[in-house]
């Protein structure tokens, strides 16, 4: 089973990573990053490089889609190569998904038209002039259409998880989620905006430039 990530400039280390450490314990899972070319893809502030293994034209076929997201997806919206590329592998997929800003690259390609969908809060007005329709929920499932999506960054781990067991079983993703000791008890409690006070809000629109 071959699972495929494109990476792109400025793409969300986690939203990449998190996915692929949950996905690449599945047995017989091949997990391959794939770009525009081959070689060193930096992540959105630059100090993270990861390599694509094979170009888009190299990888048609894929059993399963994880589109990161990243600052660097708004610079996609009108990417031909790559917009053309998640469309076709999309119909060979047993699912297509998404994390944080990555459903936008979803909705350019056509995927998510007037669906419900999910995003990094940031995105959110973007995402739905691009077709969409958001809901503020960390994994939204539409399993006739093989389409997943997933809030911002941290929730691709729970997305990946809920692939596995769409992909296997549920016994497999609950000892996936032990091995990566996926327990997650943070110091606080403002991962989302309806939990966030306006200082909070603040701090994170300071933090994002």
């Amino acid at each position: 089973m071959q699972v495929a990530i494109p990476l792109f400039p400025r793409f969300t280390a986690l939203d990449a990573v998190g996915p692929y450490e949950v996905l690449q314990r599945v047995p017989d899972a091949e997990v391959i990053f794939v770009g525009h070319r081959r070689g060193e893809v930096r992540s959105d502030n630059g100090m993270l490089g990861i390599l694509c293994d094979a170009r888009f034209d190299e990888v048609s076929e894929p059993d399963v889609l994880v589109v990161p997201g990243g600052i660097g997806t708004r610079m996609l919206l009108d990417d031909a190569e790559l917009l053309d590329w998640v469309r076709n592998a999309h119909t060979h997929t047993r699912f297509t998904a998404s994390v944080c800003t990555g459903s936008l690259l979803l909705a350019a390609a056509g995927l998510l038209d007037g669906l419900t969908a999910s995003t990094h809060w940031s995105a959110v007005d973007l995402l739905e002039h691009l077709g969409a329709r958001y809901v503020q929920q960390r994994v939204v499932e539409h399993l006739p259409q093989r389409i997943i999506t997933s809030a911002g960054v941290s929730s691709g781990i729970d997305m990946a998880l809920r692939l596995v067991e769409l992909l296997a079983d549920a016994e497999t993703a609950r000892a996936i989620q032990l091995l990566i000791e996926y327990d997650p008890q943070p110091p606080f409690d403002s991962g989302a905006l309806t939990k966030a006070g306006e200082d909070v809000r603040r701090r994170a629109a300071q933090l994002r430039h």
